[in-house]
């Protein structure tokens, strides 16, 4: 479905993608690993079009957005979700507003089916019951939640996780976990997820891909990551206490 070919970035003298390429399978969950500043998150903003590539495509369904005009591409946004990393809710607004914003913004449908689906996506993150609650009254996995309905609210096929489970606690990271793996299977989604957190990678990916010094060094299932013999792919699972190295290496 998405289908990235040698995608090269720069901002000034700092070179941050230097020729990535990577295949995005539909309707699979594909975790994109690697240090900080590698350059995640820039590689997911280029995927959605927020940003443009010096050189490189980007290929959605065989379309090259990264040559397209800014309306064609607001017609491919259309098809996305994004979940923030910091949930980026409107602190304004309650639940039940933030979920109802990008249905005001960009569909007509009327306020009674805007409000009936928006208590439908916060039921599927159990967050009906908070529909009137501000922001600031919930907690961060709460947040996590109200903007994963808020990112589904227009019904994407694909959704953009930038650090979902940063900041929560080990059991609220694997609910979280959960429920992005049950969110893709009941929406038949394609979820590509910037991370750090390898339990839950191994726990949900189809596929990890790990960016590092600009390029995408390795990719594969869970397995044939556990299995690497990369140096970079093994300190990075080491580092980080990964139970799940071959010969139970810690």
């Amino acid at each position: 479905m998405i289908k990235i070919v040698d995608l090269y970035k720069s901002f000034g003298d700092q070179q941050v993608l230097r020729g990535v390429n990577l295949e995005i399978p539909k309707g699979q969950i594909t975790f994109i690993m690697g240090r900080s500043g590698t350059g995640k998150s820039v590689l997911l903003k280029h995927i959605i079009g927020l940003l443009e590539p010096d050189s490189g495509q980007i290929l959605i369904d065989g379309q090259d957005i990264t040559s397209m005009s800014e309306r064609e591409l607001a017609r491919i946004r259309k098809r996305f979700g994004m979940l923030f990393q910091e949930g980026a809710l409107f602190d304004s607004m309650t639940v039940g507003e933030n979920v109802a914003f990008p249905l005001r913004e960009h569909t007509r449908l009327s306020e009674k089916e805007i409000w009936a689906r928006v208590e439908a996506k916060l039921a599927q993150v159990g967050l009906l019951k908070d529909i009137d609650k501000m922001p600031s009254e919930l907690s961060g996995g709460m947040k996590k939640r109200a903007a994963l309905a808020r990112a589904l609210a227009l019904e994407p096929e694909v959704v953009l996780f930038d650090e979902p489970t940063t900041g929560l606690d080990p059991i609220m990271q694997m609910s979280i976990a959960k429920l992005i793996k049950e969110t893709k299977e009941s929406h038949h989604l394609t979820c590509v997820v910037i991370s750090h957190d390898i339990p839950v990678a191994f726990a949900i990916a189809d596929k990890i891909a790990f960016l590092h010094e600009g390029i995408i060094l390795e990719e594969g299932t869970p397995e044939e990551i556990r299995l690497s013999q990369k140096p970079f792919v093994r300190e990075f699972l080491r580092a980080l206490k990964c139970p799940v190295l071959e010969g139970g290496e810690s």
